[in-house]
C-alpha cells in the first residue's frame, strides 16, 4: 500500500488512475481548487482528456490560529460555517464577517490572476470533477460542492489524492462520488503524504491553465 506521493505530479497521475471512468465524456469538466489543487487537477484533465479550469474557494481561518478552519466561501457569495469549531470557541459574527471580508478580496484577485478575461465556464447540466491536493476537515471542500451545487450541476465528484478517515466518510453525503488513494486513519495534516509539498505558485497555476487550455484548443481544431 501507498504510504507518499513524490509530488503533486505523481499524486494526479494516480489520482487519474481511479479516475479512467470518467474519460473522454463530453461532460465532464475538471475544476482544480488553487494552488495545489491545480498541479493534480492538471495531470487528471489530462488522462481524461477534459476540460481544466479553477474554482477559487478561500478558507476562513480562526484569528490567532489561521490553519484551523472555522469555514469557507466560494465564488458566487458562497459562504460555509463549520458550526462546531464556531460554537466551542464562541467566535462572534462580526469576527467571522471580518476574515470573510480579507478572504473576499484575495478570491477575487486570484480569480482575475488565473483566469484573467476568460469568463468562468459554465457548468450547468455537466459533470464536474472537483481536485483538491489533499482534504483534512474538508471545509473548503465543502464550500466547493455548496457553490457548484447552486450553478445547477448535474454530479459532484470529489477527487484527491489523500483524504482523511473521519472527513472521507463524511463527505461520501455531500458528494455523487468521492475518489481517493491515500485515506488514513491517522492525519495530522496534508504535506506528511507528500516528499515534495512545496507551495504551488500563482504563476505555475497560470501556466498549466495555459498549458492545458491550449491542448483543449488544439484536440477541438
Amino acid at each position: 500500500m501507498r504510504t507518499q506521493f513524490r509530488d503533486r505530479t505523481e499524486a494526479g497521475q494516480l489520482l487519474a488512475q481511479r479516475l479512467a471512468h470518467y474519460a473522454k465524456r463530453p461532460d465532464v469538466l475538471v475544476l482544480g481548487l488553487p494552488r495545489g489543487g491545480v498541479p493534480v487537477a492538471y495531470e487528471v484533465s489530462q488522462r481524461l482528456e477534459a476540460p481544466l479550469d479553477v474554482f477559487v474557494v478561500r478558507k476562513l481561518g480562526v484569528p490567532g490560529h489561521e490553519e484551523l478552519a472555522m469555514g469557507a466561501i466560494a465564488s458566487g457569495g458562497v459562504r460555509v460555517l463549520n458550526s462546531a469549531v464556531v460554537e466551542a470557541l464562541r467566535i462572534p459574527k462580526n469576527l467571522i464577517d471580518a476574515v470573510a471580508a480579507r478572504e473576499q478580496q484575495e478570491l477575487e484577485r486570484r480569480e482575475r490572476a488565473y483566469r484573467g478575461d476568460r469568463n468562468a465556464p459554465d457548468v450547468r447540466g455537466r459533470t464536474v470533477i472537483v481536485v483538491d491536493d489533499g482534504i483534512a476537515t474538508g471545509s473548503t471542500m465543502y464550500a466547493a460542492i455548496s457553490a457548484l451545487r447552486q450553478r445547477g450541476v448535474t454530479e459532484i465528484v470529489v477527487a484527491t489524492p489523500t483524504i482523511s478517515q473521519t472527513t472521507y466518510h463524511e463527505m461520501q453525503r455531500e458528494a455523487d462520488d468521492l475518489v481517493a488513494v491515500i485515506v488514513p486513519e491517522q492525519f495530522d495534516g496534508v504535506g506528511q503524504w507528500y516528499e515534495d509539498f512545496s507551495q504551488t505558485t500563482d504563476e505555475e497555476v497560470r501556466a498549466l491553465l495555459r498549458k492545458a487550455n491550449e491542448m483543449q484548443s488544439h484536440s477541438l481544431a
